[in-house]
């Protein structure tokens, strides 16, 4: 069902390894499916801590809704958000957070914590997890494999 979706996402990803950052890439679709934002990892290109794909796509989808509340909305994204952005998820008040791999070393939605679903928290998302994690997986495996050489 998300498959597409992902694939665009993983789209944006590529572009960002192109530019020597983290090969993740995010898209935010609207309650239509339509595309309001898109995202991928500027933090080497920007120098910006908080350039990751999430943020910006969240960003962007922010922008083209002219208000902060993404209600309804859908967030994809090839890698398991971190705690900043799962924070900004919960914060932005999207309905959806679907992603492909899980990280290991810094997962919130699950690996080390679960920020998104977290009770005592205002808002809590729908997830779904895996969606093309083999692809994803691959992607930053390839990334990482190039810059240990």
């Amino acid at each position: 069902m998300f498959d597409a979706l992902m694939r665009q996402a993983l789209d944006l990803a590529v572009t960002a390894a192109d530019s020597d950052d983290v090969p993740v890439g995010a898209i935010v679709i609207d309650a239509d499916g339509l595309v309001i934002g898109r995202g991928r990892n500027t933090r080497e290109r920007d120098a910006d801590p908080t350039g990751h794909a999430e943020i910006v796509a969240i960003r962007e989808a922010t922008e083209a809704l002219g208000e902060w509340r993404l209600e309804g909305c859908t967030l994809v994204v090839t890698l398991e958000p971190c705690t900043m952005c799962a924070g900004a998820i919960v914060a932005s008040r999207l309905e959806r957070l679907v992603f492909g791999a899980f990280d290991e070393k810094a997962g919130a939605v699950g690996s080390l914590w679960d920020v998104v679903r977290d009770r005592r928290l205002n808002h809590r998302p729908e997830v779904v997890s895996g969606v093309l994690a083999d692809e994803s997986s691959t992607l930053l495996r390839q990334f990482f494999e190039r810059h240990r050489t």
